[in-house]
């Protein structure tokens, strides 16, 4: 261990790895494990059975691992499970899961979770996800690879966000978000494909003018979003096409942002 402040309470039981740095004030509770090379700037509260992989940074005054936000919640043992490389900015709260939701929330590697933001019981982030300032994830969400989610929105209980997906700023997203999908409007009105994302990452223009196609489709096609979505799947045969097909058809019961026409 390295580079713990005086000041710090670091409970029985805590495990810290090899190389941390713990600040000013910061509280670590007994079943708390940090991996190596993790920093807690100041006034850090990490509590919970919250473990933190390696090189992961937490900035001052956010809360991570207290109990869910949930009134059935009845103190039973939940988790909550960081990833490696994550950067936790100031205020941010995250909290563990509930028996109800499976237990555990998880958010992967290399996100960027900016200030004020908000991860609620069993939600799962996956890896190089941006929350941007005072953005907020209901319970029980799902935020798959690569996707942003700007500034002051807010995803409802229960919705799942595609790989890739961007959600703009000011945006209330009631529904599923199809893989790199764009997302604006206060009532979260799917407007198109996230191209910038697309090219950023390497994209092909191929693989983007299938997408293109692929969007259109489902946007003015014959008969019901699920209907244009199973004839998608039947004809296509690009990778990133059949990413969307089956994230619309591999669950039933899901209510879906529809293309804007």
């Amino acid at each position: 261990m390295s580079g713990i402040h005086p000041s710090a309470i670091i409970e029985d039981g805590a495990q810290i790895g090899q190389g941390c740095t713990i600040g000013p004030f910061c509280h670590i509770g007994p079943s708390v494990r940090l991996g190596d090379r993790v920093e807690l700037k100041s006034h850090v509260v990490v509590t919970g059975d919250t473990s933190i992989g390696d090189d992961t940074v937490i900035f001052s005054f956010a809360v991570v691992g207290e109990i869910p936000q949930d009134k059935k919640f009845g103190g039973e043992n939940t988790r909550l499970e960081i990833g490696e490389r994550n950067r936790i900015r100031e205020h941010v709260t995250i909290n563990t899961g509930t028996d109800g939701g499976g237990g555990v929330t998880r958010i992967g590697d290399d996100c960027l979770l900016m200030a004020g933001v908000h991860v609620a019981h069993d939600v799962q982030i996956g890896n190089r996800v941006i929350l941007v300032n005072h953005a907020g994830a209901a319970g029980h969400c799902i935020i798959e690879d690569d996707v942003i989610v700007g500034g002051i929105s807010g995803l409802h209980q229960f919705v799942r966000v595609g790989r890739g997906a961007i959600i703009g700023a000011l945006t209330m997203v009631p529904n599923d978000v199809i893989p790199y999908g764009l997302v604006q409007a206060p009532r979260g009105e799917l407007d198109g494909l996230n191209l910038v994302g697309l090219k950023r990452r390497g994209v092909t223009r191929e693989d983007i003018s299938a997408l293109r196609a692929a969007f259109k489709e489902l946007s003015e096609g014959d008969g019901t979003f699920m209907d244009r979505a199973n004839r998608l799947g039947e004809e296509a045969d690009n990778e990133y096409v059949r990413q969307i097909v089956e994230f619309v058809t591999g669950q039933t019961d899901r209510s879906f942002l529809t293309p804007r026409k």
